[in-house]
């Protein structure tokens, strides 16, 4: 586990501040980000976990003042997972080595955590933002992603996709990172609902990248991962309205499927669309089904997330007694 030093005496005293950059291939920017973070949190300690570079990333990034931790498994999500099983502190900044989040906003973000009792503060880039940042579907994507989620988990989120965080050390502790790739930024605000914590969205300004970084982001592959990632946590988190929704769904079927074999049994007493017939029952027992596999899940759902609030809880008494 590595531990930062005390953070900045313009906040909270003795608070550990960790900036962690997840990089792969950032030679042109990762160390302006470096240097742009130390000067704008001078008593944090700026990490960059390098995921398999293959250019000078490492070396730069240790030149302009970061600890260089190598991240070997391939992939955005692995990496983040990395960071926060590796790093200790009391508040953590996530941002990418792009240089396309402005680093002296950094205080306020933290001011808005401190302040609002935030669990998460995610900047958001869709107000304020340069033109050509952001692809023509990239914008476009990111709206129809938030508005889902806004949907299906009746929370307002505007930004989603944003890599600029900041996180309490105790949201830190409860999350639990499947997700590979770059759909880990959704996984995290969907953790971040399921689990009650509290979300706040602070504007900021994003930049384009400099010329000669490239992005690593594939407009269709991934977006599909962001697609498949808010459905299976709906699935795995909101069991009982996902599956009531599979319950319904059966149920209307079955009825349009049993209307033919019910009128022939109203009309002659006898069934002549015998295949209708079982096709409306099987669906109208999948419908049970699947209401009842909703009551059991939620019920498992709801218990396994007391215990991680148990388990949270038991760390936090654990942080106070060591201080």
């Amino acid at each position: 586990m590595i531990t930062p030093h005390a953070g900045d005496p313009a906040l909270q005293p003795q608070q550990r501040i960790a900036v962690l950059l997840p990089c792969f291939n950032e030679e042109v920017t990762v160390a302006t980000v470096v240097t742009d973070f130390r000067a704008a949190l001078p008593s944090a300690t700026v990490y960059v976990f390098d995921n398999n570079s293959t250019d000078r990333t490492a070396a730069l990034a240790e030149e302009a003042g970061a600890v260089v931790v190598p991240s070997p498994r391939q992939g955005k999500g692995h990496v983040i997972a990395h960071m926060f099983r590796s790093v200790d502190a009391d508040i953590y900044i996530m941002a990418d080595g792009d240089d396309t989040y402005p680093a002296d906003r950094a205080v306020e973000l933290i001011e808005a955590l401190e302040s609002s009792g935030a669990d998460m503060v995610v900047g958001a880039r869709l107000t304020s933002f340069e033109k050509g940042s952001f692809r023509l579907l990239h914008g476009i994507g990111n709206r129809v992603i938030s508005g889902l989620i806004s949907l299906l988990f009746a929370t307002k989120v505007s930004d989603v996709l944003s890599g600029y965080r900041v996180f309490s050390r105790d949201f830190v502790q409860r999350l639990y990172l499947r997700s590979p790739g770059f759909e880990i930024e959704t996984e995290m605000t969907l953790q971040a609902i399921v689990k009650d914590a509290v979300i706040r969205e602070v504007p900021i300004h994003y930049g384009k990248r400099p010329e000669g970084s490239r992005s690593k982001l594939n407009t269709f592959s991934d977006g599909w991962q962001v697609l498949r990632s808010i459905f299976l946590i709906f699935k795995d988190y909101q069991p009982l309205a996902f599956f009531t929704v599979a319950s319904a769904l059966c149920f209307v079927l079955g009825l349009v499927a049993g209307w033919y074999p019910i009128a022939d049994y109203v009309q002659t007493r006898y069934v002549s669309h015998v295949p209708l017939a079982l096709l409306a029952a099987a669906l109208e027992i999948l419908a049970v089904l699947f209401l009842g596999i909703g009551l059991i899940l939620n019920a498992i759902t709801k218990f396994h997330i007391e215990n991680q609030e148990v388990v949270a809880s038991l760390h936090r008494r654990l942080d106070r007694s060591r201080d």
